[in-house]
């Protein structure tokens, strides 16, 4: 797991991607490193999903590398692929944290919205900003803001791209927890310890059933969608402008 460290300490599982070259992007190999770690996680009362460093959370999908990705049915499959890894986060027996140690930003936000619950550091910013490369969140993301923002706040968010502060995030609850960032590590690992203290798997379990946080029904329409989009004219000429991107 070279791209993705985890740490197990007393029920808490810290699972970090460390790939901070790249602002801790999402590979094909980050994928299987994750699945690893959630594997080696199964027995832990809590799990603290983090990017290493202080600048990003996780920036979204390693377009380096999925710009390899050149057809409709390469692109359906890459974003099963990582649908079913968030939803495997979502769905985790134990609650996750999200702890948002730097900016979480397109596919960084969807991972962030599939964990339990979200903590950021007071400097960072997150933002659905894949309108900006023409294609939208495919990895349950847009099902996931809509339940936790409203319908309208979400598409806002969606098609515009907006960045938000933490101040706003936390207004419209995006973010349940912001702490100052000197104090941004000392605080999630206090509050895990707390959640990991308590009957969290039976807790989680109930809220589970009251609140759906994944959605496999919707994972057809929106891989296709997403797909068709990854494949247009529109998103290849976004991606050229990119700087660093073949």
């Amino acid at each position: 797991m070279a791209e993705v460290v985890l740490d197990l300490d007393e029920g808490i599982a810290v699972v970090t991607i460390d790939r901070p070259g790249v602002r801790n992007a999402i590979s094909p190999a980050t994928m299987d490193a994750l699945e690893e770690a959630l594997d080696a996680a199964g027995d832990a009362n809590v799990v603290v999903l983090r990017g290493s460093g202080d600048r990003a959370f996780v920036s979204g999908g390693d377009l380096k590398e999925l710009a390899k990705i050149r057809t409709h049915e390469e692109a359906v499959a890459m974003a099963v692929r990582m649908r079913r890894l968030c939803d495997r986060i979502a769905t985790f027996p134990a609650p996750v944290i999200a702890a948002l140690n730097g900016h979480a930003l397109g596919g960084g936000a969807e991972v962030a919205v599939a964990a339990d619950i979200r903590v950021a550091a007071d400097d960072i910013r997150i933002g659905f900003n894949q309108a900006n490369l023409a294609i939208m969140p495919a990895w349950g993301g847009a099902e996931r803001l809509a339940a936790l923002v409203g319908r309208s706040q979400a598409l806002l968010l969606i098609t515009t791209g907006d960045r938000l502060d933490t101040t706003e995030a936390h207004r419209i609850g995006l973010i349940d927890r912001v702490y100052p960032r000197a104090e941004f590590d000392e605080s999630w690992r206090a509050l895990a310890c707390r959640i990991a203290a308590s009957p969290a798997r039976p807790i989680k379990s109930v809220i589970a059933q009251a609140v759906p946080h994944h959605h496999p029904a919707h994972e057809r329409s929106a891989t296709t969608a997403f797909a068709t989009l990854w494949t247009s004219d529109a998103h290849w000429a976004a991606v050229d402008g990119l700087p660093g991107v073949p």
